[in-house]
């Protein structure tokens, strides 16, 4: 089979590789389409150490062409997206049967955007930030694959206000149309807020950005961290101020999540998907690309340079 290979000093190739086998418990996928994350530029900087070379991709979407011992045989054929620990930038991937879920009514490709993103956006509105109504949320990396579904989702919980943080007018200008009521600039944050305070926030920054964040937060506020975009700068986190203001500093870690209670996650994603499937849930793909592409689909990611919207990179 044809597959991506990442080398020791993060270059990508393609190569011809042995089709993997799906041990007990797992299925193997013919991949329609790979989706393109934030976990890929971690792995190609050596931020997540992974033996090299390495096959990357961590979502995958497709249909099921074997399984093994342990897996209902008549999941053979089934269209699926899954989401796995690296080797979707191929051909075939194996991935936990618990993890590869059915699409149901929702088109293949718009599945596949989904990725990690769909049930990160849910859980982190839903089980950590717990929006409910009237509740005035505040999202950064709104246009992100997770920024993008998570307006969606704090409005449909009934949140009274969505506000969103983006790198740039024109990305501003795109999350708009997923569920938010205003979006900024980052170059205007925290500035542009000083007389706001949110019930929520979704955090997947850090540093200078989580210390604003934690000022912006109302009387019982949640700010919901999920990443560290901004880098590994240390925040102090004064626990008797957070007493005494009510507030609270939750996280949120999906692959942890995947390797702990892989049945909690699957129930999340079965949840977006249906959401997708019944057109109450809206992705968007900025590009799609080919294979081989990979290498520039990562590094448009690292810049800020990519399209907005989830890059897809089209497999067979």
């Amino acid at each position: 089979m044809k597959a991506v290979v990442m080398d020791g000093v993060g270059q990508y190739g393609v190569a011809d590789l042995p089709e993997p086998v799906p041990g007990a418990g797992e299925v193997a996928i013919r991949v329609a389409y790979a989706g393109v994350q934030w976990g890929d530029v971690l792995v190609r900087d050596g931020h997540i150490p992974l033996a090299r070379p390495f096959v990357p991709g961590f979502e995958a979407a497709g249909r099921i062409v074997a399984v093994g011992d342990g897996v209902a045989p008549g999941r053979v054929g089934e269209e699926v997206v899954a989401l796995v620990e690296g080797g979707a930038c191929a051909e075939v991937v194996v991935a936990p049967d618990v993890l590869a879920l059915g699409v149901g009514d929702a088109p293949l490709r718009d599945a596949a955007a989904l990725g990690w993103a769909g049930p990160t956006a849910y859980d982190l509105v839903a089980q950590v930030g717990r929006v409910r109504e009237g509740d005035r949320v505040l999202v950064h990396a709104a246009a992100g694959g997770v920024g993008t579904l998570a307006g969606q989702a704090a409005r449909a919980a009934g949140a009274a206000s969505v506000v969103g943080v983006a790198g740039s007018r024109a990305r501003a200008a795109y999350a708009e149309g997923f569920g938010y009521d205003r979006v900024v600039t980052r170059d205007a944050f925290p500035q542009v807020l000083a007389e706001d305070s949110f019930d929520v926030v979704l955090d997947p920054v850090g540093g200078a950005t989580r210390t604003a964040n934690l000022a912006l937060l109302a009387p019982h506020g949640r700010l919901a961290v999920y990443g560290g975009l901004g880098g590994a700068e240390p925040v102090q986190v004064p626990a008797d101020e957070l007493l005494m203001r009510g507030v609270s500093v939750l996280t949120y870690n999906s692959a942890l999540l995947a390797r702990t209670h892989p049945d909690r996650l699957a129930a999340s994603v079965r949840h977006v998907l249906g959401l997708l499937g019944a057109r109450t849930l809206r992705v968007g793909v900025g590009a799609e690309l080919p294979l081989d592409a990979v290498g520039a689909a990562v590094a448009g990611l690292a810049t800020g340079t990519a399209a907005p919207g989830k890059t897809l990179l089209h497999v067979s």
